[in-house]
């Protein structure tokens, strides 16, 4: 049984997290099986980290006894695992930011991470032999698409950090999203094909218009034909992972009377991720047929 929790404090832009990380790659070095996660290692431990082999954080509470075993046999999982994979636990009580980045909304959640982004989540434990077996068949599938610990770029360089962005960040971790978009637009209009910049203003866009209080799919259920609502849970369904079903749940508007507004926000939302992910060309194709 999971334990219901809502997160409305400040959150962690993972877009812009993800494009510092990635111009900051740093070789291996010591590395941990499982890591404390808090906002200040956020970006080195999970985001960067990530792009280098799988990152599975877990968002738990030790009020919860289901969270308690599950970070457990998580611990012991990645401790077996010969750092095919991180295991990241976030105490959602003490560090509630790191849950709002993931959209978090029940405890414990898992969340697997690679390449800076996030895959897949669930929500509630399993028996260990299942933990054993999804982690094992992520790793099959992802490992071989990252940089893996031993080409971890040793010799890059650190870039310099872009000090625009100083104000940004800490607007989203105060929660302050609107101060962060005006960062954000002052930067796109000396710069407007700034592409990291750009998915990082869609990003807080996004994150400013979820409501923790609100029940976006039961309500796009309730009412299919109401577009802001499939808007909502179009939107719910990014910030968990599953951007194909947020995707089609707009390409499937395109032919009422409002396809205009569905074809900004659905372009809106492709712009979160690489133009060359194959859930986004898909997408393209699946929106060109619907509109031609």
């Amino acid at each position: 049984m999971t334990t219901p929790h809502r997160y409305v404090s400040g959150a962690i832009d993972l877009a812009d997290v993800k494009a510092q990380a990635e111009a900051r790659q740093q070789p291996a070095g010591a590395i941990a099986s499982f890591i404390e996660v808090t906002p200040e290692n956020f970006e080195a431990e999970v985001v960067r980290r990530s792009l280098q082999v799988p990152v599975i954080v877990m968002a738990g509470s030790s009020r919860s006894p289901e969270s308690e075993q599950l970070k457990a046999d998580l611990q012991a999982l990645a401790a077996a695992g010969n750092l095919r994979f991180i295991v990241g636990y976030a105490d959602a009580d003490t560090h509630p930011e790191v849950a709002q980045a993931f959209g978090v909304q029940a405890l414990p959640t898992v969340i697997a991470l690679a390449g800076g982004r996030p895959l897949t989540q669930f929500e509630g434990a399993q028996p260990r032999e299942v933990l054993d077996q999804w982690l094992t068949g992520l790793v099959n599938e992802v490992a071989p698409q990252l940089q893996g610990l031993d080409a971890a770029g040793a010799e890059e360089q650190p870039a310099e950090e872009d000090p625009r962005l100083d104000g940004a960040m800490e607007a989203l971790n105060a929660g302050d999203f609107d101060a962060a978009i005006a960062v954000y637009e002052e930067i796109l209009a000396e710069e407007p094909e700034n592409k990291d910049i750009q998915q990082a203003r869609n990003t807080t866009l996004l994150l400013k218009r979820m409501n923790p209080d609100d029940d976006p799919m039961a309500a796009a259920e309730a009412e299919p034909g109401d577009v802001d609502k499939q808007f909502a849970a179009a939107d719910a369904e990014i910030v968990a992972g599953a951007p194909e079903r947020a995707f089609d749940r707009l390409i499937g508007l395109l032919h009422t009377p409002e396809k205009d507004r569905v074809r900004a926000r659905l372009i809106e939302l492709l712009a979160l991720f690489d133009a060359a992910d194959p859930r986004v060309t898909a997408a393209r194709t699946k929106m060109a047929s619907a509109l031609f």
